[in-house]
């Protein structure tokens, strides 16, 4: 009897058994399908970011003759040297001022484009997105022309109104504000596709709830635009902030870091002292400055994109 009744009991679990294993045979079989579909993106990654970010931290340990080991040698010299304290302090205000006023023009023109009829969005997203679609190095030489002293456009519009010529490329912090608002131009348009994307994710149903309680556009704004686009504004300025820090076309073709390198960036700068003045361990320790405080940005943002969508889910 004990014997029957077992067996009346497992009888069942004969075809569950079967099915779920079956079950976990496919979901491993569509895992492994999964990864041989992305190994070639993976290959891709690993040999144009993971190799070369791993070789240039080693680089960074060598001596400059780079036949021996130099521990933190590199960055302890470039601790002691002024000059690059001044390169810190002007990628600091390039990458943040640029990237600020990238967020507020893109969102800006976004909110422009999202009060457009749909026909003609089209129109306008084409127009607007020009400056981002064109070579950076390309569209620099352009405004290397306009700022040209002698040839300048900027100038001859200023002389029509008597406005005194101004020095963009010759006077340290009129170079450096040259150098931003060609990164402004260039990259706004990236923020305006990113905003508008998310600005038609955004319910409709809730700016019609808020005008029925009487709420104003900025309280809209504040309340509902924000919030809802929160997550997209996050990332956006996390992408656009690391890709400006690691700028060097438009810096290398405009003031190639002058005047008398006050306006180097990391990028430029590692080059100047890594390939033109052959210290190339040197220059990968300048390259790699900064990605400790980058991925500590990165980390508290991604952090706070996780919590909001465990929020919303």
């Amino acid at each position: 009897m004990p014997d029957s009744m077992t067996a009346a009991v497992s009888a069942p679990r004969g075809p569950e058994s079967g099915a779920g294993g079956g079950l976990r045979r496919l979901a491993r079989r569509r895992s492994t399908i999964a990864f041989l579909m992305t190994l070639p993106l993976i290959c891709v990654i690993v040999g144009l970011v993971a190799y070369p970010a791993a070789y240039a931290v080693y680089l960074s340990t060598l001596n400059r003759r780079m036949d021996g080991f130099a521990g933190l040698l590199q960055f302890e010299i470039l601790v002691d040297n002024e000059t690059f304290w001044l390169v810190v302090w002007q990628s600091c205000l390039f990458a943040i001022s640029a990237v600020l006023a990238k967020a507020l023009i893109g969102f800006w023109l976004a909110h422009m484009l999202h009060h457009i009829p749909t026909k003609g969005q089209r129109k306008w997203r084409g127009m607007l997105l020009i400056p981002w679609v064109i070579p950076p190095a390309l569209s620099t030489l352009g405004w290397w022309w306009m700022y040209d002293p002698t040839y300048s456009s900027l100038n001859w519009i200023l002389a029509i109104f008597a406005v005194p010529a101004v020095p963009w490329l010759g006077e340290p912090w009129w170079a450096r504000i040259s150098v931003i608002m060609v990164n402004v131009w260039y990259g706004a348009p990236f923020f305006m596709i990113m905003y508008l994307a998310a600005l038609k994710s955004v319910p409709e149903q809730l700016y019609e709830a808020a005008a029925i309680d009487g709420a104003t556009s900025w309280q809209r704004l504040r309340h509902i635009t924000l919030p809802m686009m929160q997550n997209i504004i996050s990332i956006t300025v996390l992408f656009s902030l690391i890709v400006t820090f690691a700028n060097y076309d438009i810096v290398r073709v405009l003031t190639n870091g002058g005047p008398r390198d006050l306006t180097h960036v990391f990028a430029t700068y590692a080059f100047q002292v890594g390939i033109l003045s052959g210290n190339i361990p040197r220059g990968a320790a300048v390259s790699l400055f900064m990605l400790p405080a980058l991925a500590v940005f990165a980390y508290f943002i991604l952090r706070g994109v996780n919590r909001r969508n465990r929020e919303m889910a």
